[in-house]
């Protein structure tokens, strides 16, 4: 089923759920068995990420450096085809613009066609390490938008149904000058054939209302999707900025530098924030909750044991 039929389709607020592919060498029953705890809460589509091939320099005997390119991680098309082989779910695998050329994205749209597989993620992706500003692949796509129209082309070429959602960001993208030139970029995305959109994490509901309501001014009418992640660890209050380009409330960082050393209590206060914001966000009748799990099921699962 398409995503977009699910959300048409549901009665009340559902959970969906967002993993990464592990590294190579964990087999396909211990990826299942990752994934096992959430089940029993029926999320409606589990999300898969595709991450770029890395690349390495390794020294030669004159003093040179020859450069691989490694692959560290299960492919998202093989995970997304193990989770759909063993349980009765949809999955959605990310597609990016980053490492790949708009042939091999072609490519992948096959197999996963051949799957089965209706649904994708279209995003851009990041830079690769050491790089301040994204380089589209020779023969790729430079943005979103543009792999959002290829896809579609793919469809009116080869067939296939796809539902196709997007990413957006409520606290604007790091690169983009200003909000509104931010949303200005997701519209285009939109009107590129983007079904519906999932959010980047935010700790602060009042974020992603203000952003839904710049959105639907800006004449973008699909569903928007809230995306969370629990706090876990006190770094994490450094980091997540740095990476993310969001804010923490101050509410939150004070209570978890209050914890301190304190590990157990820092995790209890993250998930206890998180599903306040699950609730409020039900409350105000938001189609879904996106919950990125990082691979860590525990403070997600006491999320959804609360909230659905």
């Amino acid at each position: 089923m398409k995503i977009s039929d699910i959300i048409k389709n549901s009665k009340g607020t559902y959970p969906s759920l967002e993993i990464v592919p592990p590294v190579n060498g964990i087999t396909r029953d211990e990826l299942l068995t990752s994934i096992k705890p959430f089940m029993e809460f029926s999320p409606r589509y589990i999300n898969v990420t595709c991450h770029r091939d890395e690349v390495e320099f390794h020294p030669l005997p004159d003093g040179t450096f020859s450069r691989h390119i490694v692959k560290k991680r299960v492919s998202e098309v093989a995970v997304c085809a193990a989770i759909k082989s063993a349980y009765d779910i949809e999955v959605v695998p990310h597609i990016i613009c980053g490492g790949a050329t708009a042939d091999q994205i072609e490519g992948e749209l096959h197999d996963l066609k051949f799957l089965g597989i209706n649904n994708v993620l279209a995003l851009r992706g990041d830079s690769i390490l050491g790089e301040k500003r994204f380089t589209p692949t020779a023969g790729g796509y430079a943005h979103a938008n543009e792999l959002v129209e290829g896809i579609r082309k793919f469809e009116t070429k080869n067939g296939g149904d796809f539902c196709v959602g997007v990413g957006a960001y409520p606290e604007k993208h790091f690169e983009a000058a200003n909000i509104e030139t931010d949303i200005e970029n997701l519209k285009k995305k939109v009107d590129a054939g983007a079904d519906y959109i999932i959010t980047q994490m935010f700790f602060d509901n009042q974020v992603f209302y203000d952003f839904e309501k710049r959105c639907r001014e800006a004449g973008i009418t699909v569903p928007i999707l809230p995306g969370l992640k629990p706090l876990s660890t006190k770094k994490q209050i450094e980091v997540l900025p740095e990476a993310f380009s969001l804010d923490i409330p101050k509410e939150l960082t004070d209570e978890v530098k209050k914890a301190g050393d304190d590990k157990e209590k820092v995790y209890t206060i993250g998930m206890e924030w998180c599903a306040q914001q699950c609730k409020d966000l039900i409350k105000h009748g938001v189609p879904a909750v996106h919950f990125y799990t990082m691979g860590k099921a525990k403070n997600i699962v006491g999320i959804l044991k609360e909230c659905f």
